[in-house]
């Protein structure tokens, strides 16, 4: 029996060799590897996409870091808020800022015991440029206060220093105002309130920029007080780049280039002046009631004649206005490093007659800053194109071993170069025939733009003048409001005259 049995599992083995694979249970088949492979490519997914997840976080905090080193640590290190600026002057002496000729605009005395005090040599004159170093920060003590705190004075010099408990001498930084220009441009404006903006078409330089009413920043603390709760006179706002005023009829520039680019020309253009133009029970005179008669386009442009450019504007409509507009940075962003506010212009085809026609002298509801109006006058003078404008031409240390430097840079072709040129046409005539005639037959020749801007129901006007000089190859153009000084031919235009001379004649 015992033989038997173990014969009998033999055959039983021998049975199961031969029986089919698929009828035999493995421990591990073919089925179940492969659904294993699955979920370990399964989990490997989603390793691979929170390896993913961290390894995009970690760029991004990389990138961010680099930007912030690179494009926004200077603005958060120059921001009036920001309290580590604390740091740099407690480690340095804070540098000067000059003129393009050397002329010192701010400068630090240090006495015997180590008390600083910045000193601002020309007072008042360079007030809103220049700024102020207490109180917070405005101006160019804002704009360069990353460079002004900065030392580059010889290594081996800041390590005695540093062992010796003194401060460093922080860089100098020479800016691309003219001092003469300035003087000039101050003196010219007077007792009277407004903005003067003087640049450098071909590179964007800001060659000077004055405001009144102003300040002095030898005393701004003791003054702060009152500054700070003048409810009249506003002392502290930067009017070139923050104020906001009708254009009146410097907004013909624009009239001008929205029907060039509706109509393709200018000579299709004519209209009879009878002194006022009424449309739905809204009438509009000329200025003093003039009555210009038949006007060609570029009469009516000489003249500012504003029935002719009421008529214009009806024609061409508000959204044609608008696109116009905003081609020339209105309701747009302005390259500016300074504070600044943007130009407004809110007209559209559905506005209705009578806001169409006050907009079409530049009333109504659209404002422009005195800045805004030099950048578009910097572009029709340039052939089109706006350079970006500055202030900072170059950093040096105090030995004047140059630290940094800017270059001109084109921003944006705001007009093709016909436009521009025709632009420059119309503007020259306005100098040898139209409202700005005082500055004919100079020595040098003047393109501009004369405007008159109502600001109150009595009909008080803003007088207003943008324009440049040498024609052929532009020098210097300007930007000038005079508040309530009423047309721009006799308060504006004198001032622009003072200011070609100086860059001129001096």
């Amino acid at each position: 029996m015992r033989k038997l049995r173990k014969r009998d599992k033999k055959d039983n083995h021998r049975q199961e060799d031969f029986l089919p694979r698929e009828n035999l249970e493995y421990p591990d088949t073919q089925d179940t590897r492969a659904e294993k492979k699955k979920k370990r490519r399964s989990r490997n997914r989603e390793f691979t996409i929170i390896s993913y997840f961290f390894v995009a976080i970690f760029v991004s905090l990389i990138g961010y870091l680099v930007y912030f080193n690179v494009v926004k640590s200077e603005d958060f290190i120059n921001s009036p808020y920001n309290t580590r600026q604390d740091t740099f002057a407690d480690r340095v002496v804070r540098g000067q800022i000059l003129d393009s000729n050397g002329e010192v605009l701010a400068r630090t005395d240090v006495d015997g015991e180590g008390n600083e005090t910045r000193v601002y040599p020309y007072s008042n004159i360079f007030a809103h440029v220049v700024g102020y170093a207490s109180q917070g920060k405005s101006g160019l003590e804002s704009e360069a206060n990353f460079q002004l705190l900065t030392s580059h004075a010889f290594f081996l010099e800041q390590l005695k220093n540093q062992f010796q408990g003194k401060k460093n001498q922080g860089d100098n930084v020479i800016t691309t105002l003219n001092a003469n220009l300035q003087q000039t441009a101050y003196a010219a404006l007077g007792d009277r309130r407004g903005a003067i903006v003087v640049m450098e078409p071909s590179t964007g330089k800001i060659l000077a920029m004055v405001v009144k009413p102003d300040f002095d920043p030898n005393t701004i603390d003791a003054d702060w007080d009152y500054l700070i709760n003048d409810p009249n006179d506003s002392r502290l706002l930067n009017r070139a780049t923050m104020g906001q005023y009708p254009p009146g009829s410097v907004f013909k520039i624009v009239d001008a280039l929205a029907y060039y680019r509706e109509h393709g020309t200018l000579q299709d253009f004519s209209y009879l002046c009878q002194g006022s133009i009424t449309v739905d029970d809204h009438t509009i005179p000329c200025y003093g009631g003039a009555v210009h008669g038949q006007q060609d386009f570029a009469a009516a442009f000489a003249n500012s004649c504003n029935c002719a450019f009421v008529q214009m504007g009806l024609d061409i409509g508000g959204d044609i206005l608008r696109d116009t507009s905003e081609d020339l940075l209105f309701n747009k962003k302005l390259p500016l490093t300074m504070s600044y506010k943007r130009s407004s212009f809110s007209l559209t085809d559905d506005s209705g007659a009578p806001l169409t026609m006050q907009t079409s002298i530049g009333q109504g509801n659209t404002l422009v800053s005195p800045m805004h109006m030099a950048l578009i006058t910097c572009a029709i003078a340039n052939q089109g194109v706006l350079m970006k404008p500055y202030l900072i031409d170059r950093v040096e240390n105090y030995a004047g071993e140059k630290v940094s430097s800017n270059e001109p840079e084109s921003y944006r072709t705001l007009m093709t170069n016909k436009e521009a040129n025709l632009l420059s046409d119309l503007m020259t005539g306005v100098v040898n025939s139209g409202t700005a005639s005082a500055l004919s037959g100079r020595s040098y020749t003047v393109a501009g733009k004369t405007g008159s801007a109502e600001y109150n129901e009595a009909g008080d006007s803003h007088a207003w003048f943008v324009g440049y000089s040498n024609v052929a190859a532009p020098d210097i153009a300007v930007s000038i409001i005079v508040e309530g000084g009423g047309t721009g031919g006799a308060a504006a235009v004198p001032i622009a005259g003072q200011i070609f001379d100086a860059y001129y004649y001096n």
